[in-house]
């Protein structure tokens, strides 16, 4: 599992406000594809051990349960659920996705995935990419026995869709061990070339099912999470393998993005940028009110960036002073940064428009 996007309150701008106050039944759909970042709750139903559904997961969640979700609280897509107006999204796996919940959306995400099929091996029972876009069909099909052909086809035309991918197939493939397959078999920027590729055919396929609004976050500054900070930096400075993988592999998906929106329309795919999020608030925690960037609130041993987050494991009192919850993961509070840069950020955030902006443009167009 990875931080591979990302990961002061949000600053919420007028059209936000009106957003947040929309009608649920309103509200357009919403899809989310990708890892750990975004999984809330798939996982659960999955034998594997990339699962958050025991505590101290979801100790700040409205319901201080875990959940699924790999943060202490909620997590990316909940908080754009919130400014889309909508209640969260259901895991694709939950049972109680069925009737009118499958017009607020799905969530297909999986913790321990990559663009790359051979990406988390290790965990077994995860639900690939290639699986997660064949769920996306069975869902339009049980859509339209709902509300027939043609409103199934234009709820998931004008649907947000949010896609985080691409971190796990550097910390849980290219560099988990030592000489990896892939290491062997490609130079950084080969594979950072062939990543490219793949995502190019993920993304098109997407399309290709009727997507028209697609959030493509890049990734975080992978080298700065606790994990890697405990297992491959000497001097508690990011690791600069890691560091270098995404600052080959941000501006090529940036490049990919314009080229497909040359082909489909320009905003068809937005561009977020993860990495300059998060390296704000790593690079200078106390300007948006953390403590630490550096340590994690839950987990063992150096930066408690060692194994997993347990109830055994050490726990700080506050989490709202820490950028990330696990060895991996943003706390909620991080995750509102991240997604109010989304939403209302300059396009050295999110480009070629931000969020707020295309859903404004989107709600005239359906006036």
């Amino acid at each position: 599992m990875t931080m591979a996007g990302g990961s002061s309150a949000v600053a919420i701008m007028a059209l936000g406000v009106v957003l947040l106050a929309a009608p649920s039944e309103c509200a357009r759909a919403f899809f989310v594809f990708g890892d750990s970042l975004v999984d809330n709750g798939n996982n659960n139903y999955l034998m594997t051990t990339a699962r958050a559904d025991s505590p101290p997961y979801g100790i700040d969640y409205p319901t201080h349960q875990a959940t699924g979700r790999f943060s202490n609280g909620l997590n990316i897509p909940d908080i754009i659920s919130e400014q889309l107006g909508a209640e969260p999204t259901l895991p694709y796996l939950s049972p109680e996705l069925h009737g009118a919940k499958l017009l607020v959306g799905a969530n297909f995400a999986s913790a321990g995935v990559g663009i790359l099929n051979d990406t988390g091996i290790q965990f077994v029972n995860i639900v690939r990419v290639s699986r997660q876009l064949q769920y996306f069909g069975e869902y339009q099909g049980k859509l339209r026995a709902l509300v027939g052909a043609s409103q199934a086809t234009q709820i998931v035309n004008q649907a947000l869709v949010l896609i985080t991918l691409g971190g796990n197939d550097f910390v849980n493939n290219y560099y988990l061990i030592p000489f990896s397959l892939r290491s062997r078999q490609f130079s950084l920027p080969d594979y950072v070339r062939y990543l490219i590729s793949e995502y190019k055919k993920i993304l098109t396929r997407l399309y290709d099912m009727g997507a028209r609004r697609v959030l493509v976050t890049g990734t975080g500054p992978l080298g700065c999470a606790p994990a890697e900070l405990a297992l491959r930096s000497r001097d508690g400075e990011c690791d600069r393998d890691l560091m270098r993988a995404a600052e080959l592999f941000n501006p090529q998906l940036s490049q990919a993005l314009e080229e497909l929106n040359a082909r489909y329309g320009d905003g068809t795919f937005i561009a977020a940028n993860s990495f300059r999020v998060h390296f704000d608030f790593i690079s200078d925690p106390a300007a948006y009110g953390f403590r630490t960037a550096k340590e994690a609130c839950c987990g063992q041993g150096p930066h408690n960036g060692i194994g997993l987050c347990t109830a055994v494991s050490h726990l700080c009192a506050n989490r709202d002073q820490y950028v990330f919850w696990d060895s991996y993961h943003p706390t909620e509070r991080a995750n509102r940064i991240i997604v109010s840069q989304f939403m209302t950020g300059s396009l050295d955030y999110v480009s070629p428009l931000n969020l707020s902006t295309a859903l404004h443009i989107d709600a005239s167009l359906m006036d």
